[in-house]
């Protein structure tokens, strides 16, 4: 398990990644195209992102009815042209999503386009089966902001035998009330701590996500580093214990 670093980042955790970004080609709610918030990030010192759109039934710009392949193929616009402009700048771009349950989301990491493809029928999955299918095929998944209040969020319901972490900070959020419950939750579960901008716009306050010693250059990368607890999370204040 991760120890929670304090605000200061260790001089050896230097290669910064935004681990909860999403760009406007598939996110209904967001407003930066994935090359914008490449810029963005790479102009404020990170090294690179996971782009993390809302899939598709959460907050997506995806229209339904399409055929499957068609969706998928438009789902993954904002992380191809996130990509295409990493390689411009030497930015890393790895993909990952959100995905959603009646309210609750789940960052997932590890898997990628075939996966999506080979499963037409996952939006007919309970939530334990995706999560269990995810994590079998090789997902390191994430439950994000897992005590945020919302009009949209009837229950809040927690996984903690069908995830791998916690997102313990989330910059977006106004009140460190729920930052301080998820880091709770996490230390309760022995859980994984993750911390995310949960950004839509490149007008963000784009000060979340997490520093490692060495640069990240896959998305296995990225979840074998944070397996390994050494790593400092962005936005920690250390008055949220």
């Amino acid at each position: 398990m991760s120890k929670i670093k304090t605000k200061k980042i260790d001089n050896k955790h230097k290669y910064l990644y935004e681990t909860h970004t999403h760009s406007s080609q598939a996110s209904a709610c967001a407003f930066s195209t994935g090359a914008e918030m490449v810029r963005a990030y790479a102009e404020r010192g990170y090294s690179g992102l996971i782009m993390t759109d809302h899939f598709f039934n959460g907050n997506t710009g995806i229209r339904a009815g399409l055929p499957w392949d068609k969706r998928v193929d438009l789902f993954l616009k904002g992380y191809e042209d996130a990509l295409a402009e990493g390689e411009k700048i030497g930015f890393r771009v790895f993909l990952g999503w959100e995905y959603a349950d009646r309210g609750m989301e789940f960052l997932t990491y590890g898997l990628d386009k075939e996966f999506l493809l080979d499963h037409p029928d996952m939006l007919s999955w309970t939530i334990e089966k995706y999560l269990t299918t995810a994590r079998q095929a090789g997902a390191f998944i994430v439950q994000a902001h897992p005590f945020r209040e919302a009009s949209y969020i009837k229950e809040i319901r927690l996984y903690p035998d069908y995830v791998d972490g916690v997102e313990v900070v989330n910059t977006s959020h106004r009140d460190p009330s729920y930052d301080k419950k998820a880091l709770e939750f996490a230390i309760e579960n022995k859980l994984l701590m993750t911390s995310g901008s949960d950004s839509h716009s490149v007008d963000y306050k784009l000060t979340g996500g997490m520093a490692f010693e060495h640069k990240l250059e896959s998305i296995e990368d990225f979840i074998k580093a944070t397996r390994s607890g050494n790593y400092s999370l962005l936005g920690y204040k250390s008055e949220a214990r």
